[in-house]
């Protein structure tokens, strides 16, 4: 699985996942996990009955976005990069984008009624679902549902109780990044990060949110057996408690935990940085820059991310989110959403736009490749088995990473 060094045209340009971090402060993180957590966490029903869209109406003239930073550019960002202008001269639909920097702030923005649609990943959407703030989507009113990669559906961050809450949009993995001049054997094991006798001790960089628990557990699953580890997002006291155990061991061997992608490329090209987790967009720019580094999937797998456009219940421009979601999921403008923000587009028809190189990069299509990643999805109380509501929620996990890091 290593990564080939893209050409040019296949460099991603880097405003998107550079503010892309889990964490957040003040009132929305409050909000966020007393309200949505908390109604996230109560997953043994079934969501709100939430009524679905029946039939489009004529477009509002108006559509009100929460997103990602790169996910809806109208060329204010570069003239040559916008697809929100022609979905507006198409539709009628004058786009307003509330760029959010945080899952957390994500789902405190949309329970406030005040935005039709969202960009959420997986560690939001179920908080997102159970707390009635999305409605379902009517896949019928979605012209390219049958070009949407199948394994992207009905998936366990997306759907709920046999009904998809959203369209997926594109996806990635968090891959193991290290420096071939470092460590000069490509590695097979994430133990690289986590052994104190690592060849990258001391020169470890993670990914700075409470999410990357899910990490450890993904490391926990194979070389603790003991601890019955079946879902890393599912983790019941014992479980957790290993986890964050190991994320403590690891603390001193950390010399970055970041936020910013942007941060860990320039610790990486300057040497600071010799192993850890990245996304494939760092390391292409790296790479770009001549940086000796390469990416890798160890035997473990990896965790992902998995991002899916979701309507809100109290959707003032219905008709308008059905048209953008119908937009962004053209294979043409997949392709240039999934070339400026560094994804695999989840239209796989969109390689029919891409550079050269970019959709192999990426793994577009390859259900093996999303086979072997644990996609990000917020992690409540229901463990979905026999042990019941005994597993640690959202709320848990991110108490817990303020300790790890001290």
């Amino acid at each position: 699985m290593m990564a080939r060094t893209p050409d040019a045209t296949t460099t991603v340009r880097p405003p998107a996942r550079a503010r892309r971090t889990l964490l957040a402060t003040g009132a929305l993180v409050a909000a966020a996990l007393t309200g949505a957590c908390s109604g996230g966490s109560d997953a043994t029903a079934a969501p709100p009955d939430v009524p679905m869209l029946q039939e489009l109406g004529t477009p509002e003239g108006r559509l009100d976005l929460v997103a990602w930073a790169g996910y809806a550019e109208n060329g204010t960002n570069d003239p040559k990069v916008d697809w929100v202008t022609p979905f507006t001269k198409a539709t009628g639909c004058k786009v307003y984008t509330k760029v959010a920097d945080t899952s957390d702030s994500m789902v405190a923005l949309m329970k406030t009624g005040r935005y039709d649609g969202v960009s959420a990943s997986g560690d939001a959407s179920l908080r997102l679902i159970y707390g009635g703030t999305v409605a379902p989507v009517n896949t019928g009113l979605l012209s390219s549902w049958d070009d949407i990669a199948k394994y992207l559906k009905n998936q366990p961050y997306n759907s709920a109780a046999g009904r998809m809450y959203g369209v997926p949009h594109g996806y990635g993995a968090n891959m193991l990044m290290y420096r071939t001049d470092k460590i000069t054997q490509r590695p097979t094991s994430w133990s690289v990060v986590w052994d104190k006798e690592s060849p990258a001790a001391g020169h470890v960089v993670a990914y700075d949110s409470p999410i990357y628990i899910a990490d450890a557990a993904l490391y926990l699953k194979t070389h603790r057996p003991d601890l019955k580890i079946t879902d890393v997002y599912e983790l019941d006291d014992k479980q957790f408690d290993a986890a964050v155990d190991l994320l403590k061991k690891q603390r001193p061997n950390v010399n970055q935990y970041w936020a910013n992608y942007l941060d860990e490329l320039q610790s990486f090209k300057s040497g600071y940085n010799y192993a850890g987790t990245a996304w494939q967009v760092t390391a292409n720019l790296a790479m770009t820059d001549k940086a000796p580094v390469a990416t890798t999937i160890p035997d473990e797998g990896a965790t992902g991310w998995s991002d899916t456009w979701m309507i809100s219940s109290k959707a003032q421009h219905p008709t308008c989110m059905y048209k953008w979601m119908n937009w962004i999921t053209m294979p043409k403008v997949q392709a240039e959403v999934a070339q400026w923000f560094g994804e695999a587009p989840a239209n796989p028809k969109a390689c029919r736009y891409t550079a050269k190189g970019f959709c192999s990069t990426y793994h577009v299509g390859d259900p093996e490749f999303y086979k072997r990643l644990a996609f990000w999805k917020t992690p409540v109380k229901n463990c979905g088995d026999d042990r019941g509501n005994k597993c640690v929620d959202y709320s848990r996990w991110a108490q817990a990473w303020t300790q790890i890091k001290g």
